[in-house]
């Protein structure tokens, strides 16, 4: 299962390598290229609660099998976009297609795992499970570097030999198929993915629109307005969707809040990682790769403590180092950003890093140990469906804010060098398009005014992109100070082999 799992880890960070390659040979727009990143996040978000359920009704096996292929036929597709005008909207909806699989094949894996522990051992299964599988992750940018000297496509070509394996391992591990009764609920699934699609447009096209666009908020808030509709459907349904008894334990709606504000930096940290290093720091696919190497140190070693930590005393005291370590260190990661070398930044990157470590394996195993009727389908499909809804708001809100300051700064550097304000804005614009989306810093080859102050002043417009990506990494640390706020809510205690929170002692009094 966690073979099977890897190729979904991957995914999530080693399209962010091959970026610039895809912007250039493809010709995406900014805008563009962060739906090909974020489309995959979004489905993953959209149908992870379905996943679960399918796993619940039709068994986790076979699921499994069906996840796998759909995301290995998708990542062929991917490679095989063509050139043109078709392009982008080609990579974009089978980027979709691939987190539909993804989707599929995680929370049916995720119950496979949770089935064969008992709880007193599941913890430290668990964890090993998220820290391997996010350890992988690693791969996805190392992999990116080393294929993208080759063929960007080959980013996507190699989930095959992936899958390949993953399958035979499942055939030969004999999965047993437990079902649950039950029928699927279609209206459900169409809500809770219509709402997450429209709100997330919204927040991803900001910056395009602009916030005092109709459209944007019509997207924005008709998008929660679907969100708050599912909510109400699936109290009236006999076989919901998501079974929304499970949020009335306080630990269930705790450990779910704080995933949800700790995935607001993790995945989108990669994508905009790599990009700084890639713009600011003026480093190669392989350099950049190396670069987010230091966030997994941390969070691989973060998350073995971390299990070890919730199997003896409960969540509580893991979510709340992971909040306060989180915070400080992309704190302390932010104000380092100007300083334009990568290896004095290794640090804080790590203790990045190992603040979401702390977090996601404890608190995803302490919401799947409150699973009601042991469908363990259905609620990983509740925490990964908000982690993921995470990961995909905080890519829209961070890249909006990245555009905007972005763009801000380039245009007083141009106006500074003489470029008249109307032009400086209109070029700025096309500069912050072109390193925000893709991370390709490359000076414009015009021969205007404005394209010769542009690559005279390349020099400083890395240092305004180092100082844009500031706002977006305190955003970070704020996120994961959230984080802590939640879990001192968080009322302590493990799970017993009967599922019933044991509060300590002295907290009980």
């Amino acid at each position: 299962m966690m073979f099977a799992v890897a190729m979904t880890f991957i995914d999530q960070t080693i399209v962010s390598i091959a970026a610039p390659d895809i912007v250039r040979e493809l010709g995406l727009s900014s805008s563009g290229m962060q739906w090909v990143v974020n489309a995959y996040l979004l489905a993953l978000a959209a149908f992870f609660a379905l996943g679960g359920r399918l796993a619940d009704l039709y068994g986790p096996r076979r699921i499994v099998v069906i996840g796998t292929l759909v995301f290995v036929v998708s990542s062929v597709l991917c490679g095989c976009v063509p050139e043109g005008g078709a392009a982008q909207a080609w990579l974009i909806i089978f980027r979709a297609t691939q987190g539909l699989g993804a989707a599929l094949l995680f929370p049916a894996a995720l119950a496979v795992v949770v089935a064969v522990f008992p709880v007193e051992r599941r913890g430290r299964a668990l964890a090993l499970f998220f820290g391997v599988t996010g350890a992988l992750t690693a791969i996805g940018p190392l992999l990116g570097g080393w294929l993208t000297n080759w063929t960007w496509r080959a980013v996507f070509w190699v989930n095959v030999p992936v899958a390949i394996v993953a399958l035979v391992l499942t055939a030969m591990a004999h999965i047993s198929d437990r079902r649950r009764s039950g029928t699927l609920d279609v209206p459900g699934a169409v809500l809770i993915a219509g709402g997450m699609g429209l709100s997330v447009l919204g927040f991803q096209q900001a910056f395009s629109w602009g916030w005092g666009s109709w459209a944007t908020w019509v997207c924005i808030v008709g998008g929660l307005a679907l969100l708050a509709g599912f909510v109400r459907f699936e109290r009236g349904v006999e076989h919901p969707l998501i079974d929304l008894r499970v949020f009335r334990d306080k630990a269930f709606s705790v450990d779910a809040l704080v995933l949800f504000f700790a995935m607001l930096a993790f995945v989108p940290l990669f994508f905009f990682a790599s990009v700084y290093a890639q713009v600011s720091l003026s480093a190669s696919p392989n350099q950049a790769a190396l670069f987010l190497l230091y966030i997994f140190v941390g969070f691989a070693i973060a998350s073995q403590w971390g299990g070890r930590i919730l199997d003896k005393k409960g969540a509580r005291p893991a979510l709340k180092m992971g909040g306060v370590v989180g915070a400080v260190g992309f704190a302390l990661w932010a104000g380092e950003l100007t300083n334009l070398t990568m290896h004095d930044q290794w640090l804080y990157a790590a203790l990045a890093g190992a603040g979401i470590g702390f977090i996601l394996a404890p608190a995803s195993t302490d919401a799947v140990n409150r699973a009601i009727g042991a469908s363990y389908g259905e609620v990983t499909g509740i925490t990964q469906t908000v982690r993921n809804f995470a990961a995909s708001v905080g890519m829209a809100i961070y890249g909006t804010i990245l555009t905007h300051v972005t763009t801000d700064k380039v245009t007083g550097t141009l106006e500074s060098r003489g470029v008249p304000a109307g032009t400086a804005e209109s070029t700025a614009r096309d500069v912050t398009e072109s390193v925000t989306g893709s991370g390709d810093a490359r000076p414009p080859t015009g021969t205007g005014p404005a394209a010769e102050a542009t690559r005279d002043a390349m020099s400083a417009i890395r240092m305004d992109f180092a100082e844009a990506n500031q706002w977006v990494f305190y955003g970070m640390a704020i996120a994961l100070g959230i984080a802590f706020l939640c879990a001192l809510r968080h009322p302590g205690g493990t799970v017993d082999a009967n599922a019933k929170v044991e509060e300590p002692a002295a907290q009980a009094r």
